[in-house]
C-alpha cells in the first residue's frame, strides 16, 4: 500500500471491491447465527445419539454463547493492537476448525470443548467486523454497510431452522456443523485474497488480569443465571456464583479504571452518543429475547400449531427485518440515524403492547401482524443503532467499540431469557398457588397472564429506550437551532 495513504476510504482500488468486502465479512456473520439457530433443532437428535437427558444438551448451545461473551472483549481489543483483520482472518480458520471437530464429537464434553473451540473462532470476527466497516466505507454508506450485518443476521435465523431440519433428517446432527465447511472456505479463499492489510494500530500491554476478571465474571453470571432457571435462584450454589458475578465486575472496574491500557477504555463512555446507542441496543435484545422465549410457547402450546406452522409465523419477524434493514441503515445515511432509532423502538412498544393482549383464541393473522410489526420495529432501529455506535468512537478504538455493541447484544440475550422465564414461572405460581417451572395441562389462562406480564414488561423496556433516544433527538434539534 503507498505510504502516503493514511486511510482504506483514500484508496480508490479497497474502494471499487468495498461490497465485496462487506460480503465476505457478512459470510462468518451469517454462519455464526445460522450456527446458533440450527443446533437448537438438533437438540433432540443429539440427546439420543449421546444418550444425554436433554437438560443437558442445552449447555451445547449455552457454552457457545457464553465463550463469546468471554472473550470478545479481548479480541476486540487485541484487534486495535495487532490489527482487526489480521484477528478476523485467524478466527476464520479458528471458527472451521471448531466446526469440523464438532461433527467428530463422541461425547457432551468434547463437543462442548468444540464448541468453545468454535465460539472463539466466532468471537474473533465478531468483535471486528464491524470495525473493518467502519474504517472502510465511507460516511456516506456506512449506515447502509451497517444495516446489512442486521440482514446477514435475519437470513442465518430464516435458514437455521429448516436447514438444520433437513440435514439431521438426510444426513445426521453431525452436519449442522460441517454445513459452515464449504461456505466457510469459500469465505477463507477469497477474504485472504481480497482483505487489504491492516493500517490502524495501537501499540500496548495487552490486559491480562482484566481478562482474566472478565472471564470469571461472564462465567459466573451466565453460569447463575441459566442454572438458576433449572435449580432455583434460592439454591446457594447459584447465589455465590451471581455473588462471585457482582464481586469480579466491580473488581474488573476498579482495576481498568486504574491502569494504563485497560482492556474496555471507559473514555468511551465519556461520549455521550456511544453510551445511549450502546444501552438502548442492550435493552432492545433484553426485550427481544423476552418474545423469542415466549414466542414459540405461546404458538405452539396455546394456539396448538404443528412445530412447521409456528415456525413460519414466527419467521416473519426476521423476514421483515432482513427487508427493512438494509434500507433504514441506508435512509440514516441521508438523513441521520437520532430519529429512524427513536421511530424504530417506538414501533417496538406499539408490537410488545400488542402481544400482551392476546390470548388463547387469537387471530393467526393478528399475531402475525404483530410478529412482522416487531421485525419492522427492529430493523428501523438496528441499522442506525449500529451506525451510531461506530460512528461516534475515533479510529484507533474501532475494534474494542465492535466489540462493545457485539457483547451487549450476547448480554442482552441471556438477560432477556432470564428475565422472561423468571417472570413467566414467578406470575404462574402466583396464580397457581405453588411453584410452577413449566406449563400446566388444561391451564392455558396461567401461562397467558404470565405472558401478558413478560410483554408488559418488554414494552416498558422499549419505551424508556424510546424515552433516551427521543430526549437524545431533541436535543440534537435544539442544539441545531441555536447554531
Amino acid at each position: 500500500m503507498n505510504p502516503t495513504i493514511k486511510t482504506y476510504q483514500d484508496n480508490p482500488a479497497i474502494q471499487r471491491k468495498r461490497w465485496s468486502i462487506l460480503i465476505i465479512l457478512n459470510l462468518f456473520v451469517f454462519m455464526s447465527t445460522l450456527d446458533g439457530s440450527i443446533v437448537n433443532i438438533a437438540l433432540p437428535v443429539i440427546s439420543e445419539t449421546l444418550h444425554l437427558p436433554i437438560v443437558k444438551t442445552q449447555w451445547v448451545v449455552s457454552s457457545y454463547l457464553i465463550a463469546i461473551c468471554t472473550f470478545i472483549l479481548l479480541f476486540g481489543k487485541l484487534g486495535d493492537s495487532f490489527g482487526k483483520i489480521k484477528i478476523f482472518k485467524l478466527g476464520t480458520i479458528i471458527f472451521l476448525i471448531g466446526s469440523l471437530l464438532c461433527g467428530f464429537s463422541s461425547s457432551l464434553p468434547l463437543l462442548i470443548l468444540f464448541r468453545i473451540i468454535q465460539a472463539v473462532g466466532a468471537s474473533m470476527t465478531m468483535a471486528n467486523s464491524q470495525g473493518i466497516i467502519t474504517e472502510i466505507f465511507p460516511p456516506k454508506e456506512r449506515g447502509k454497510a451497517l444495516g446489512l450485518i442486521g440482514t446477514f443476521v435475519s437470513l442465518g435465523s430464516i435458514a437455521g431452522p429448516s436447514l438444520g431440519g433437513f440435514l439431521v433428517s438426510a444426513f445426521g446432527w453431525e452436519y449442522i456443523f460441517w454445513v459452515n465447511i464449504p461456505i466457510g472456505v469459500i469465505a477463507v479463499a477469497l477474504g485472504w485474497r481480497m482483505l487489504p492489510v491492516d493500517i490502524t494500530f495501537v501499540k500496548a500491554k495487552t490486559d491480562v488480569f482484566g481478562s482474566l476478571l472478565f472471564s470469571i465474571f461472564i462465567i459466573s453470571l451466565f453460569a447463575g443465571l441459566l442454572l438458576g432457571q433449572e435449580t432455583g435462584y434460592e439454591d446457594i450454589r447459584i447465589v455465590i456464583s451471581l455473588i462471585l458475578a457482582v464481586v469480579t465486575f466491580v473488581a474488573f472496574l476498579w482495576i481498568e479504571s486504574r491502569i494504563s491500557n485497560p482492556m474496555l477504555q471507559f473514555s468511551l463512555f465519556k461520549n455521550a452518543s456511544f453510551s445511549l446507542s450502546i444501552l438502548c441496543g442492550f435493552l432492545a435484545f433484553v426485550a427481544n429475547f423476552c418474545f423469542n422465549i415466549i414466542s414459540p410457547f405461546y404458538t405452539q402450546n396455546i394456539l396448538h400449531l404443528s412445530p412447521v406452522s409456528a415456525g413460519l409465523l414466527l419467521m416473519l419477524f426476521p423476514i421483515s427485518m432482513a427487508i427493512v434493514a438494509p434500507l433504514s441503515g441506508a435512509l440514516s445515511d441521508k438523513i441521520g440515524s437520532e430519529l429512524l432509532t427513536f421511530v424504530g423502538l417506538l414501533v417496538m412498544v406499539v408490537a410488545q403492547v400488542g402481544l400482551a393482549t392476546l390470548h388463547n383464541g387469537s387471530s393467526i393473522i393478528v399475531v402475525g401482524i404483530l410478529v412482522a410489526l416487531l421485525g419492522l420495529g427492529n430493523g428501523i432501529f438496528q441499522s442506525p443503532n449500529n451506525s451510531l455506535v461506530m460512528s461516534s468512537v475515533p479510529r484507533s478504538q474501532l475494534g474494542i467499540a465492535g466489540s462493545i455493541n457485539s457483547l451487549v447484544r450476547n448480554i442482552g440475550m441471556v438477560v432477556g431469557i432470564a428475565v422472561a422465564t423468571t417472570t413467566l414461572f414467578g406470575v404462574m405460581s402466583a396464580k397457581a398457588g405453588y411453584h410452577v417451572t413449566g406449563l400446566i395441562p388444561d391451564r392455558p389462562d396461567l401461562f397467558i397472564a404470565g405472558m401478558h406480564i413478560v410483554f408488559i414488561g418488554s414494552a416498558s423496556i422499549c419505551l424508556v429506550s424510546a424515552f433516551l433516544t427521543g430526549f437524545r433527538l431533541f436535543k440534537a434539534k435544539v442544539t441545531i437551532r441555536q447554531q
